[in-house]
């Protein structure tokens, strides 16, 4: 039997909370449609930080207090897992900050095209990644704009947007300035200005284009629904010209007023899921209220209120395919060279190393682990050597780990048994 639990603050209402209460309709309706990634998703949130998920045992040696943590279901997806990912990757880019402007660039896919994306995610979402990089490398090494062959970009996939539609768009941050080809020297871009936008969106429209095209050479595009008929050449032909026959979206925001707002900023889109528990307002007769901001109205913050099956599918909407990488480097940050290129570009600004270099490879290692994919081992590990923390009971005494359960098999095709999730939990995380 399990020793009594301390309770400890959660949210009113989290997005756990209504998968487990619609879990068995989900099942019964939705489930057969879904991929195995999403129905793992789906499994994951519900038992996350709870008894499903194993933990351990605390007790203090002084007054006898016992209290219970459990274990995190650190999927990249779940909204209660980002905090120390994020911290930690946050921490890891620390080292890489230059002193120069970073400037905020955004690529986004137009309606028609995100329609073919959410049928082949990871084949357009990495010709997204691939498109906008190569237009900023492109745009930037032109000596009419910039003439620097090396810029540093740092590029963060979303998919969503505020009403949990497919929305796909990449936030790019990305140095003001760069290295020539000799690395010569260091050729600053003006403090408000980086690139044409113009210019940006038109070379990224024709490269995603061509990418596109390529793919349909290749047979690689899958098109289902009420999109079979654009597996006819003639057909997919008319749609791209009606969708690159008009300007795409690329939008520039002010520079980062000092390098220190970077990670602030980046600490904002760099492990953010599709909703977070705070924006959930209520759940109430298998109706979800969720807070969103209407950018259409200048950010105003509005609610809207979706049938919970509709919620789960939008949610689930956004589960990218296993092992994809929505954080990625380019140029002078690319994970190869990284730490030599840095030092080159410090050494021509005239800045010092940072006290502490991180190891290249480590970090590789780190971001290249996908979060869904850690063994209840390492979680068991991190649990055992969890430091030792005050007694909240006497004030006085240590709480020591004195016994850990492991997590019980999982079944994505039924629900959790309720009786090891609706209890009071601690966050071991």
């Amino acid at each position: 039997m399990l020793p009594p639990q301390s309770s400890s603050v959660r949210p009113r209402l989290e997005v756990a909370d209504i998968f487990r209460a619609e879990a068995t309709a989900f099942l019964r309706a939705q489930a057969p449609h879904c991929s195995a990634q999403q129905k793992r998703v789906f499994w994951d949130i519900q038992a996350c930080r709870t008894a499903v998920m194993g933990g351990h045992v605390r007790a203090c040696g002084d007054c006898g207090h016992r209290e219970i943590a459990y274990n995190s279901c650190r999927n990249r997806h779940c909204p209660k897992c980002q905090a120390m990912a994020r911290a930690q990757w946050l921490q890891a880019r620390e080292a890489e900050l230059l002193p120069i402007p970073y400037f905020h660039i955004v690529f986004t896919l137009p309606a028609e095209i995100a329609t073919v994306a959410l049928q082949n995610k990871r084949l357009l979402y990495g010709m997204l990644f691939k498109a906008a990089s190569e237009t900023l490398k492109q745009v930037a090494a032109d000596p009419r704009h910039l003439g620097a062959a090396q810029i540093g970009v740092l590029a963060v996939l979303h998919t969503w947007g505020q009403n949990l539609m497919h929305h796909p768009h990449l936030h790019c941050v990305v140095s003001g300035g760069g290295l020539p080809q000799d690395e010569a020297c260091w050729i600053a871009s003006k403090d408000y200005y980086f690139l044409p936008v113009k210019v940006l969106s038109r070379v990224f429209r024709n490269k995603f284009r061509r990418l596109l095209e390529e793919a349909f050479a290749r047979g690689e595009l899958g098109f289902h629904g009420k999109l079979a008929s654009l597996a006819h050449p003639q057909n997919f032909r008319q749609f791209l010209d009606a969708a690159t026959n008009r300007e795409w979206i690329v939008y520039a925001k002010r520079p980062f007023r000092e390098p220190g707002c970077v990670l602030k900023y980046l600490a904002r889109y760099t492990h953010r899921v599709a909703i977070s528990n705070q924006r959930l307002v209520n759940y109430r007769d298998g109706q979800v209220t969720f807070r969103y901001k209407d950018y259409a109205r200048r950010g105003a913050q509005r609610t809207m209120t979706l049938p919970a099956a509709e919620f789960i599918r939008r949610f689930l909407m956004h589960v990218l395919p296993r092992g994809f990488m929505r954080i990625r480097h380019y140029g002078f940050l690319a994970n190869r060279y990284r730490q030599q290129k840095l030092q080159t570009c410090r050494r021509l600004l005239g800045c010092d190393e940072p006290a502490e270099e991180q190891c290249g490879a480590e970090q590789h290692g780190a971001e290249q682990r996908n979060p869904e994919q850690a063994p209840s081992e390492v979680r068991s590990e991190a649990a055992e050597t969890e430091t030792v923390i005050c007694c909240p009971a006497c004030q006085s005494g240590r709480l020591r780990i004195v016994d850990t359960f492991g997590r019980l098999p999982r079944r994505c095709d039924q629900p959790l048994p309720p009786r090891l999730v609706n209890i009071p939990y601690q966050d071991s995380s």
